[in-house]
């Protein structure tokens, strides 16, 4: 639970997009945060930003609305049937017209955000503190269909690829994203996706997941990502499952020689309606693969 001491705490949404770096210099440039390039995914948002001062540095993250105007990751990963419902908030500055903001406080980044962002036009919003105290925060999240919210301290510096816990996130729903080791052959590629997360630097398979495919062509083209990244060795340290494992089919080491495996370089976001206690996956549904995540910083959240 948030347990910031509310008079250095600022609350924010907490959305179900990617989150990443926008830099602006003479266009502006869309960087994940394993860095890779998605400015030409997203033409409405750095069309957005072509009036931001140049030499600025813009993080956040991308959301898409479903048709009930709530943030949807499924509407983002299938974003060029809904580029209108694309939109880009904006919650920390590092850069400003040249000038490393990095050492200011977040409260301090924020005021020069707003200012950076007077320049900006639609889809790029700023993302508002929420002003009430936590309970009813998270009953309004919940009510507006949000990830969760994000309690930050006022006072804390941007310090880059670090978990200070000078941000801490209270997640609403049981998504997540989850590493792709392997999966079990079958029509269109695949019958089943291998997944699991990081625990103690090792990757602990958690379940397999066959729903979530339904619209045209999204098997073959998660398929398609496999592509060189075949391996002969399991990724998974806690396989093969004893026999009476009950979730279907048990991956025995005989089961075992049905899988293909892969390094475990991509990661899903899995949406998860329950965790088992011995730490395996219940009625789970594939939502998309995502962008922005390192698979090795992928450990199991907390609801």
């Amino acid at each position: 639970m948030i347990s910031c001491r509310r008079e250095k705490t600022g609350y924010e949404a907490k959305f179900d997009g990617y989150r990443v770096l926008i830099v602006k210099n003479k266009s502006a440039a869309i960087l994940s945060r394993r860095n890779n390039v998605l400015t030409t995914q997203f033409p409405t948002i750095t069309a957005g930003c072509a009036d931001l001062q140049d030499r600025t540095v813009l993080d956040g993250e991308i959301i898409a609305l479903n048709e009930n105007g709530r943030p949807s990751f499924n509407a983002l990963q299938n974003r060029r049937f809904h580029q209108d419902a694309i939109q880009f908030y904006a919650f920390d500055l590092l850069i400003f017209g040249g000038h490393r903001l990095l050492d200011l406080p977040l409260e301090k980044r924020r005021e020069w955000l707003k200012t950076a962002l007077n320049k900006a036009t639609d889809p790029i919003r700023f993302s508002a503190s929420l002003e009430a105290d936590v309970d009813s925060l998270i009953a309004a999240a919940k009510q507006a269909g949000l990830e969760g919210i994000v309690a930050k301290r006022r006072d804390s510096r941007y310090e880059p690829g670090k978990r200070s816990g000078a941000w801490v996130k209270f997640k609403l729903n049981r998504d997540q994203e989850l590493v792709i080791g392997g999966y079990i052959p079958g029509t269109r590629g695949f019958d089943a996706l291998l997944v699991g997360y990081y625990q103690n630097e090792k990757l602990m398979f958690c379940g397999k997941i066959r729903n979530g495919f339904k619209q045209a062509g999204s098997k073959e083209r998660v398929f398609a990502r496999f592509k060189g990244l075949g391996s002969t060795k399991c990724p998974f340290s806690n396989l093969p499952e004893p026999a009476n494992a009950r979730r279907g089919l048990a991956l025995t080491a005989e089961a075992m020689e049905l899988c293909c495996w892969l390094k475990p370089k991509l990661v899903a976001q899995i949406g998860i309606r329950e965790w088992t206690p011995d730490g395996h996956l219940r009625h789970s549904t594939f939502l998309g693969l995502r962008e922005d995540k390192n698979p090795r910083e992928v450990v199991r959240e907390r609801a």
